[in-house]
């Protein structure tokens, strides 16, 4: 499929700066000079660093620096790449000429899209559609959060193609269109350094379902602390599927022991028996599957197709994901695990934890649910890290007693070290730091290799 001319025709002739020139920007850039190659344009990233001189390109301009971020209303355009934060611009900006991939995109394939959001499980969930797609033989594709820009694909595209799209708060952030079917798994508090306030992050979150109309779908998590009510106080009556552990009016899925019901109104349509499903363990993930089978039925996969790719489906990296046993000891890697909501569903999945890694950089979480979880179920050896493990530590003596056997320590290899020394054979390790990485890692991503490394490297 070609560019469609919708979207050519909103960057034609348009004054245009591009916020950000990581992945998505210089997809960004590539896709206007494909269809405008003497369009004069504007990238602007803060990084310093910057090179762009093998562009070769005499059309553009480029800003870098503290001040990249000043003078965008002079442009018609300002293409925001979703890490980028208006948190420090002291100005007002027109948020009509604030766009992204991710908002043109839906404008013009908004049928075509599945789109998929949560604090937690997006990624998984996301993954989990396309593979049961996939394996059902549907034309299907999987990009947007996960690292795969939507501008890459477009070329790629069939109008027969369903696009599963994992959104992120900041892609969702400033759009103006809904994709067709959206999931929206949890809101737990995340990315407070971006959005000043809970409230701004909830809001952007539910934008995924805020355009949409009565015709189109919406599957969410009915036991959720503020979901329930987002949809309620903006009167967003859907065609949808609430998912949980308890029934509702209406279509509903309900997880009852391992066993998934989909029911309307009490009365049952189909259920699927997951006791001998293994490939991701935990409640969180029932969750994520009831999700994840609340589209693919509403595509028209039949009862099989689901449960057939979901026996072949594996987890991804970084989420609960086994490294080994090594000297006896079970090892886990859940990098990904940046809030104490999913740091408390993996110890509650994995259960025989040992020894709690936690702590990284502080973005000012509330984690005085988890210090009452693992006061109240006891993990042995706890090793923090970093400003936001020094304040877990910090609070959670202040108001219990710290495990007899803890330390602080920013070394990762001594905490390794310090796993293997106290950790009971058959036990588990578990990663699951309930903070961002960037204290000392680029992501979550680099934060698990170098875990895993490290454990495997101790036996070598």
């Amino acid at each position: 499929m070609a560019a469609p001319d919708y979207i050519l025709e909103k960057i034609k002739d348009k004054k245009i700066i591009i916020l950000g020139f990581g992945k998505e920007g210089i997809s960004t850039y590539k896709f206007i000079r494909k269809y405008f190659p003497k369009m004069p344009l504007t990238v602007a990233d803060r990084s310093k660093a910057l090179k762009t001189d093998d562009l070769n390109d005499k059309h553009l301009k480029v800003i870098k620096g503290e001040k990249y971020d000043q003078n965008l209303n002079d442009y018609d355009l300002i293409f925001k790449t979703p890490g980028i934060s208006f948190n420090t611009v002291n100005y007002w900006i027109d948020t009509e000429r604030i766009t992204s991939q991710t908002n043109l995109f839906l404008e013009a394939f908004q049928k075509q899209v599945v789109g998929v959001t949560g604090t937690k499980g997006k990624s998984t969930t996301s993954s989990l559609i396309y593979h049961l797609l996939h394996e059902a033989g549907r034309d299907t594709i999987l990009a947007g959060n996960i690292g795969v820009p939507f501008f890459d694909i477009i070329e790629k595209m069939t109008e027969e193609t369903i696009v599963v799209a994992e959104l992120s708060a900041h892609q969702l952030e400033f759009i103006t269109r809904s994709p067709d079917y959206a999931v929206l798994l949890n809101i737990y508090q995340e990315h407070l350094d971006h959005f000043n306030s809970f409230n701004n992050y909830q809001i952007a979150k539910l934008n995924i379902t805020r355009y949409q109309d009565d015709r189109q779908f919406l599957v969410y998590n009915g036991d959720d602390e503020h979901i329930p009510a987002l949809i309620k106080s903006y009167h967003l009556n859907r065609d949808r599927v609430i998912f949980g552990t308890v029934p509702h009016d209406g279509p509903y899925a309900c997880v009852r022991e391992n066993v998934i019901h989909f029911a309307i109104s009490g009365h049952l349509e189909d259920e699927f028996d997951l006791t001998y499903y293994r490939n991701l363990p935990g409640r969180h993930n029932y969750f994520n599957i009831m999700a994840a089978m609340a589209v693919c039925r509403r595509l028209g996969l039949q009862h099989d197709e689901i449960l057939s790719g979901l026996q072949s489906f594996k987890g991804l990296p970084n989420r609960i994901e086994y490294v080994g046993k090594f000297e006896g000891i079970n090892f886990y890697n859940d990098s990904i695990s940046t809030i104490p909501e999913a740091t408390i569903a993996a110890v509650k999945a994995l259960r025989k934890v040992d020894t709690l890694i936690l702590g990284g950089f502080d973005r000012g979480i509330d984690y005085s649910m988890q210090s009452e979880f693992l006061h109240e179920n006891p993990v042995a050896n706890i090793a923090f890290t970093g400003p936001a493990g020094k304040r877990m530590m910090d609070e959670w003596g202040a108001k219990y007693p710290l495990p007899e056997s803890h330390i602080f320590e920013t070394d990762f290899k001594k905490i390794v070290d310090f796993a293997f020394e106290k950790t009971d054979a058959n036990r588990i390790v578990l990663l699951s730091p309930a903070a961002a990485s960037y204290d000392q890692f680029k992501n979550f991503e680099e934060r698990g290799r170098v875990f895993c490394q490290l454990v495997k490297d101790k036996n070598q």
